[in-house]
């Protein structure tokens, strides 16, 4: 049954923009490094003697921003497209649980999460090759910089998720998006414990691996409370 709503889901996104925006968020991430290195190449070349640990520190710069902005922006997407159309009654009326159809919407955003790292990794690395910063390539650090950030927002995909689905007002949780990019932005100021920040990978002890831990945990718990919450409301 998980498998024909999820084949029905995917359906529902397409046309939609859904691909587009997952493409758009890793290329772009990628564009704005190329500008930036097609405008000022050796001058960023000579601040560091790591030319790709440098390189990948600027993309990462912006792929925690780009992350919560796109997941906040198909979270309430996918949750417009039942509400525009009144078909969560209709959805809800076939025999299905609310549980499976929670999880449905909740692995179609991951799996589209996923395959924008996915990208991001492939953009980052071709960009670094064509801007050749040397044969010692860091494959580790482009996947650990391409999948970490992913997985330390699942807490942020699981919040933004819940919201969205329970708000008749698309409008709350694009102001809960729009609020956690600019925690986001702020994320060196931010403690530790703040979601926002995770994607960042920065934390007091310098351990990136910390907030990707904290990232499924916590994840898994908002998206076990987020559907437990769904279930039990009245579909309207």
């Amino acid at each position: 049954m998980i498998a024909n709503l999820l084949t029905s889901e995917f359906l529902k996104i397409r046309r939609k923009g859904f691909w587009l925006l997952t493409f758009l968020g890793p290329f772009g991430v990628v564009a704005l490094q190329m500008v930036n290195y097609g405008v000022r190449k050796d001058y960023l070349l000579q601040q560091s003697n790591d030319d790709w640990g440098y390189y990948l520190g600027n993309v990462h710069s912006f792929t925690p921003l780009a992350l919560v902005l796109g997941i906040a922006i198909l979270t309430s997407f996918m949750a417009s497209i039942e509400n525009e159309t009144n078909a969560w009654k209709q959805l809800i009326a076939l025999p299905v649980s609310k549980m499976n159809v929670y999880l449905s919407k909740f692995t179609v955003l991951a799996c589209l999460m996923l395959f924008s790292s996915v990208l991001l990794m492939v953009f980052t690395f071709a960009f670094g090759l064509v801007l050749d910063l040397g044969s010692a390539v860091p494959y580790m650090d482009i996947v650990q910089y391409s999948f970490f950030p992913f997985l330390a927002s699942l807490p942020i995909l699981a919040l933004q998720l819940w919201v969205s689905t329970v708000s008749q007002n698309q409008g709350i949780p694009i102001t809960v998006g729009i609020l956690g990019f600019i925690l986001t932005y702020s994320a060196f100021f931010l403690p530790d414990w703040v979601i926002w920040k995770w994607p960042s990978l920065m934390n007091d002890a310098n351990e990136p691996v910390q907030n990707v831990l904290l990232g499924v945990g916590v994840g898994c718990l908002l998206y076990v409370v987020g559907m437990i919450d769904f279930t039990r409301r009245d579909v309207k």
